[in-house]
């Protein structure tokens, strides 16, 4: 019975490592990904903008999504507009001096036929909710200087004040200043990581 024991656990570690070898890391290129957003004003107009510093990674086991990882630096949003960022960036929005990072993690992958889905923990403004997220996924292609990439384009929406920002300026009409809903789209080229790399984002 203890040989029978020390057999299987052999085969599960051996399954194990099979599993983390055969799972490639790739690490999120900046400079050809766009982490947006876009917000209705006076429900007229939308406007969007970004985040210009984050760090991700995206797991891959052959063509197929395992996970990703993110982590967005709250106080790089850009709209344009300095003073509306500077307003974006303090209490009555994502409070970044006391909430400096966005992340993502996600918890698992489901796929049925082409569509693929990753359900995540999403964590703003201190506040974790699971977050549905529809991915497209581009399979992994040799760039011109031998990286391997692959491509992640993804789009949702969330209820801000379910993340505590709850800023509720009103028109004399009662419309709101901004819209309680957010839409947030993820265009991300990720390259693969040389074997040994650490593969936690910063």
């Amino acid at each position: 019975m203890k040989y029978k024991t020390t057999l299987i656990t052999m085969v599960a570690a051996v399954a194990l490592i099979a599993q983390a070898i055969a799972a490639d890391s790739y690490t999120v290129d900046p400079a050809h990904s766009r982490v947006g957003f876009s917000a209705r004003h006076f429900g007229i107009s939308n406007v969007k903008g970004s985040f210009k510093e984050f760090a991700g990674k995206v797991v891959m086991d052959g063509d197929a999504l395992k996970e990703a990882t993110a982590t967005i630096q709250v106080q790089s949003i850009d709209t344009g507009v300095a003073q509306r960022d500077n307003h974006l960036r303090t209490a009555d929005f994502f409070d970044a001096a006391t909430y400096p990072t966005i992340t993502f993690k996600t918890k698992r992958v489901e796929q049925k036929g082409e569509e693929v889905v990753m359900i995540a923990d999403f964590t703003m403004r201190g506040v974790t909710k699971e977050l549905r997220l529809p991915v497209r996924l581009s399979k992994p292609i040799k760039d011109p200087w031998g990286n391997t990439r692959v491509g992640l384009e993804a789009k949702t929406k969330l209820n801000r004040k379910d993340y505590g920002i709850k800023y509720n300026d009103l028109l004399e009409s009662g419309i709101p200043a901004v819209g309680d809903e957010i839409e947030i789209e993820i265009n991300a080229e990720a390259i693969k990581d040389a074997p040994g790399k650490n593969t936690q984002p910063k």
